[in-house]
């Protein structure tokens, strides 16, 4: 399956791919303690990506009702700034201020007081981990976003992945094209990144579910941390609609949002499908720090972070509401029931509210 190429907004200004950040969310803390917030994008030369989304703020916070603060996961983007957030704002009168890095990077923030979001939404269970339990002790599953192979129109190699989007050509033929010398592909870091982690475990996956010649998966990413292939996760699409890479990791809401052509790839190796979780854990890879990590499904999850606050508890029932799940749905999520992780009693009263009994 394909979806027309197009050009999305982020398109238009090309992030460098090093850059320093020295960045913080503007928060009025309970205890009445302003932080001032600061966001600074520093180009550095060709390298290994840095760059970071940036922060946005809509709605209602100049009236006086208040305004949440959400860290995201990269991939999260469009839907928080351009879908959720918007339409977050207008529904409720709350104002809205947004960022989003590799969920594992934000978490690590948070912990380090380097951020100080009211929300946090994750793809995957590992970063939200990380907060407990002094920053949360619960979460909420509530979407799933398989990956898939973007690829730009206008690549030497377009075609030849057209004819595999079509089902003119094997899924292994798309494997072939990857391992091409000079084939321009395109992830995210597993050191920050819970897509970048499920890139790797997917080439592992498919080199075994699709009978691939040993030492497919390696031929093609390379070294783990390979500078030639990570981006940060807000400005790999930008690349490849830029004509700076022939393919790239995405997960398929991304590729929705985003107008890119892309190749479907089976539940039992995009990491997508919960039911798949069995068949998933069988993979894994070591991070450089020597963390061991296991295939999981790619899933949502949502918490607030610390105290909570009216406007985050808001933020998390919209979420929830068949408001903002027509919104995921629309975006090429897979909906799914929320599920609560963790210790009920330690939900937000407003939150729990929404949530099955």
């Amino acid at each position: 399956m394909s979806v027309a190429a197009g050009q999305s907004s982020s398109a238009a200004s090309i992030p460098c791919r090093r850059a320093s950040r020295h960045r913080r969310f503007s928060r009025l803390f309970p205890g009445g303690a302003l932080v001032v917030a600061t966001l600074a994008l520093a180009a550095a030369g060709m390298g290994t990506a840095g760059a970071q989304g940036r922060s946005s703020r809509s709605g209602a916070a100049a009236s006086g009702k208040g305004s949440v603060n959400v860290a995201y996961a990269g991939s999260l983007q469009f839907l928080n700034e351009k879908v959720v957030g918007p339409q977050f704002s207008t529904t409720t009168g709350y104002g809205y201020a947004g960022e989003g890095s590799g969920s594992y990077a934000v978490a690590k923030e948070i912990v380090a007081h380097e951020i100080f979001p009211n929300v946090f939404v994750s793809v995957g269970s590992g970063p939200i981990n990380e907060l407990r339990p002094t920053y949360t002790r619960w979460a909420v599953e509530f979407a799933a976003d398989p990956l898939v192979i973007a690829f730009n129109a206008h690549s030497r190699y377009a075609s030849a992945l057209e004819a595999v989007a079509s089902g003119k050509q094997p899924l292994a033929k798309l494997f072939d094209l990857l391992a091409t010398p000079g084939f321009r592909l395109g992830r995210t870091d597993p050191s920050t990144d819970p897509q970048g982690q499920g890139f790797v475990m997917m080439m592992e996956a498919a080199q075994a579910t699709l009978h691939l010649p040993t030492g497919t998966a390696s031929r093609i990413l390379g070294p783990l941390e390979n500078p030639s292939q990570i981006f940060a996760e807000t400005a790999l699409e930008s690349f490849l609609e830029a004509g700076q890479l022939d393919a790239a990791s995405a997960y398929r809401a991304q590729a929705i949002e985003l107008h890119l052509d892309y190749i479907t790839l089976p539940n039992p190796i995009n990491f997508g499908e919960p039911a798949d979780a069995a068949s998933y854990a069988r993979y894994g890879l070591t991070l450089p720090s020597g963390k061991k990590i296991h295939g999981t499904p790619l899933v949502l999850e949502v918490t607030t972070v610390g105290t909570p606050t009216a406007p985050g508890e808001a933020f998390v029932r919209f979420l929830l509401s068949s408001s903002g799940r027509t919104d995921l749905r629309q975006s090429g999520f897979t909906l799914l029931a929320p599920r609560l992780l963790g210790s009920r009693t330690m939900v937000p009263a407003a939150v729990r509210a929404s949530l099955p009994a």
